[in-house]
């Protein structure tokens, strides 16, 4: 891991109407970790990551990725300063295949004109087959060679979760954000991801997933913030969140230092 940041947030605040959302959420995220966002439901993590690829802007705050300003931008904007996310519920393309997914996900990063794909250009043609030799490495990558002429819904729901990480690695990020990647997934599929996962930040890609599974994010991250209610309540490595009294007081509802000493039966 590196010490350089490469996704900085300061101070970001999000309300819709009365309700906020979030409030003064600061992160830093370094080159090179797996960073996890954690947090009971509607503590924020979703918006958070809503602010960070420009679905929504901050109301408050500021971002910054490799050092450059992200307020303001749209999202093809930040998907080609290196941004790329996955979301809870899939989205791909269903009657497209595999292959044809992952390809449209390299779109961000051509330069084939209309005129160039109109008259088949030798550089139109040059270009096309880079996308498909890079396509066909990314399924690869994610275990899904075998899968590449079947159409999206005809997968499992597992090797649907892969695909969408798959599409989300042709935009050619240094950042992917991955919003519950293991949601749904059975105990042999959740490994599966796992390894996925620790072989692509051991390429080098820098992680940054919300999760509910606690064992996998915990087992998982170099380090990790807490959301609750809108506001972070903890940060730091695991062992550290996980003795951290405030999250055991957001995720069970009571606080050891709060409790009564155990009565000597003596």
């Amino acid at each position: 891991m590196g010490n350089q940041s490469l996704l900085e947030a300061h101070h970001l605040g999000k309300h819709f109407g009365g309700l906020r959302a979030l409030n003064q959420v600061s992160l830093n995220i370094l080159r090179g970790e797996i960073f996890g966002l954690i947090g009971p439901n509607g503590a924020g993590k979703t918006t958070l990551f809503n602010l960070i690829t420009g679905i929504y802007p901050p109301d408050e705050g500021t971002l910054f990725f490799n050092q450059q300003p992200l307020n303001g931008l749209k999202t093809h904007q930040i998907t080609r300063a290196g941004i790329a996310r996955t979301f809870q519920n899939i989205r791909l393309f269903s009657q497209m295949s595999a292959l044809e997914n992952v390809m449209v996900g390299c779109h961000p990063r051509t330069r084939t004109g209309v005129w160039g794909a109109l008259f088949n250009t030798a550089s139109a043609r040059a270009e096309e087959a880079m996308i498909l030799a890079r396509a066909h490495a990314l399924l690869k990558t994610c275990g899904l060679s075998q899968q590449a002429q079947r159409q999206a819904y005809q997968l499992s729901y597992g090797d649907q979760r892969r695909l969408e990480i798959a599409r989300a690695l042709a935009t050619e990020p240094q950042l992917l954000a991955l919003d519950e990647p293991a949601a749904g997934l059975n105990h042999t599929e959740t490994e599966a991801l796992k390894t996925l996962l620790l072989h692509l930040n051991a390429q080098g890609m820098t992680l940054l997933l919300i999760e509910h599974d606690v064992k996998l994010v915990m087992g998982l991250c170099d380090r990790m913030a807490v959301l609750d209610f809108g506001e972070k309540i903890a940060e730091g490595s695991p062992r550290e969140v996980r003795q951290n009294p405030h999250v055991i007081k957001a995720y069970l509802g009571t606080d050891p230092i709060d409790e009564p000493a155990p009565v000597n039966p003596s």
